[in-house]
C-alpha cells in the first residue's frame, strides 16, 4: 500500500497543504501513521477518504456534517442518497439549459429565415428568465433580512454590555429569533429521505429547524421505520418531478 506525505496528498487532491492540515485538526483526516521524524503519513484508504471529503464539501456539506455522516453506521447509504440528490439537481439544471438552448436555436432560425417567432417560444424564455429573477430576488431578500437582523442584534448586544440596559437583552433575543426564522425559511420547501428505508417524509418546520444538521442532512427520526440517523434533505420540487415521471 502506498504512503503519502501531507504535501503529496494535497497535490493528488488539488488542494493546499493547509487544507489537509486543517481537516486533520478537525478530526476528519487523521494520518494513518507517523514517520520516525514525526511526519504525517497517509495511505490509499486515506486518499480515497480525502477525495470523498472534498467531493462532499464541494456539493455543500459542512465539515461537521461530513464528520457526522462518515461516523454513522449507515454512512454508505447516506452518501449514496446525497450523491443521488446531487445527480437529480444537476440533471434538472441540464434539462432546463437544454430547453433554453432549443428555444434560442428556434428563434435564431426564425430570424435567419425572416419567419415569425412562435409565441410559445418567447413565453417559454420569458418564464425561465422570470423564474430565475424571482428566485434570485427571494434569496437576496432572505440574505439582506438576515444581515440586517444580525447587525441589529450585534448592536443591541454591544449596547447591553456597554450601557447595562437590560431591556436590550429582550430586543436582542427577539431579533435573534427573527433571524433564525428567516434562515429556516428554505426548509419549508424541503422533505427528508431516510437512509435506511428510503422513505420520503416531511416533518414540521419547527422540528426540522431545531434538529441538528445543515442544508444537506438533518439528524431525524424516520416515521416509517423508526430509525434515527442523518436524513438527506430534498427539495419538494424534485419530489413532485419524480412523481410525475413515475
Amino acid at each position: 500500500m502506498s504512503k503519502y506525505t501531507t504535501g503529496e496528498l494535497a497535490k493528488l487532491c488539488s488542494v493546499s497543504v493547509r487544507t489537509v492540515q486543517f481537516y486533520d485538526t478537525k478530526g476528519l483526516l487523521p494520518p494513518s501513521e507517523l514517520s520516525e521524524g514525526g511526519r504525517r503519513l497517509y495511505n490509499d484508504d486515506d486518499l480515497r477518504k480525502f477525495q470523498l471529503i472534498c467531493t462532499l464539501k464541494a456539493i455543500g456539506l459542512s465539515l461537521n456534517a461530513i464528520k457526522n455522516v462518515l461516523e454513522s453506521e449507515l454512512s454508505g447509504r447516506i452518501l449514496t442518497t446525497l450523491l443521488d440528490e446531487q445527480v437529480k439537481l444537476l440533471t434538472g439544471e441540464i434539462d432546463e439549459r437544454q430547453k433554453q438552448l432549443e428555444m434560442v436555436n428556434i428563434i435564431k432560425e426564425c430570424i435567419c429565415d425572416k419567419a415569425f417567432i412562435p409565441a410559445n417560444t418567447i413565453i417559454g424564455i420569458e418564464s425561465i428568465v422570470k423564474k430565475k429573477n424571482k428566485n434570485m430576488k427571494k434569496l437576496s431578500l432572505i440574505y439582506v433580512g438576515v444581515g440586517i437582523v444580525a447587525t441589529l442584534g450585534f448592536l443591541f448586544m454591544v449596547w447591553l454590555v456597554v450601557s447595562g440596559i437590560w431591556w436590550g437583552l429582550a430586543v436582542y433575543l427577539s431579533t435573534s429569533i427573527i433571524s433564525l426564522l428567516l434562515s429556516a425559511f428554505p426548509l419549508k420547501y424541503s422533505v427528508l429521505v431516510c437512509p435506511r428505508c428510503n422513505s420520503v417524509f416531511k416533518p414540521s418546520l419547527w422540528r426540522t429547524f431545531f434538529s441538528v444538521g445543515d442544508n444537506k442532512v438533518r439528524w431525524m427520526n424516520c416515521p416509517e421505520c423508526g430509525h434515527k440517523d442523518w436524513c438527506v434533505l430534498r427539495k419538494q420540487k424534485q419530489t413532485r418531478e419524480a412523481k410525475n415521471n413515475g
